[in-house]
């Protein structure tokens, strides 16, 4: 197990272990949270831990053009139900991320911590939210890290039906347009594969990202 400590500096990926988990300890800070993502790792713990940095293998991600909208959902976009803004209210978007009940999940790891690093990355132009909106009520959205190239989901909410799935097919769509290589997903749902994503070995991942 390697314990980073006031240094900005990670050890190799390929040291992780088998369930992805590569380094314990450090801080949020933005220098190091940036550094992190370009080098195919990111933060996941919860109230009761250390921080924990993970470079799982194999990775999830989808292709931007390999978004797949099923027909339930055209018809939501054509019927224009809902109605996309970007980075308006990132804060609120971050709360209700950590707060809205999934299932199989008893709590959350969008601990204060990880809110307050994100709101700092946000500030800084890095991280960024997607809000979807029925009339005046914000009832969905993501927020992740953009590198530029690959756009880094981190999570994202639904108060009502489809909003989520609204939000993650505008985001593949402008960045298809824009070019970017690939979202990471981070790891496995049955959702996203629904959706379009894939797996792909941690290697091929981290050459996107180079």
């Amino acid at each position: 197990m390697y314990f980073l400590t006031d240094e900005l500096n990670f050890p190799p990926v390929d040291s992780a272990n088998v369930e992805g988990l590569l380094a314990v300890g450090g801080d949020l800070s933005p220098e190091r949270l940036l550094l992190a993502y370009q080098s195919g790792i990111f933060p996941w713990f919860d109230n009761d831990s250390i921080i924990l940095w993970w470079s799982p293998d194999p990775r999830m991600i989808l292709y931007p053009d390999h978004i797949k909208i099923s027909k339930s959902m055209k018809k939501v976009i054509r019927d224009n139900q809902f109605r996309l803004t970007k980075n308006t209210c990132f804060k609120e978007v971050v709360e209700y991320c950590s707060s809205v009940p999934r299932e199989d999940q008893d709590g959350t790891w969008i601990t204060n911590e990880m809110k307050n690093a994100y709101i700092a990355l946000h500030e800084r132009g890095i991280a960024k939210s997607y809000e979807v909106w029925e009339g005046d009520t914000l009832v969905g959205g993501l927020y992740g890290v953009d590198l530029g190239h690959v756009f880094c989901g981190e999570s994202m909410f639904s108060l009502t039906s489809n909003a989520s799935k609204f939000a993650f097919i505008k985001l593949a769509q402008e960045l298809q347009e824009k070019e970017y290589s690939i979202i990471d997903c981070q790891l496995h749902t049955n959702h996203l594969e629904s959706m379009g994503a894939q797996e792909i070995s941690r290697q091929d991942f981290i050459k996107f990202l180079k």
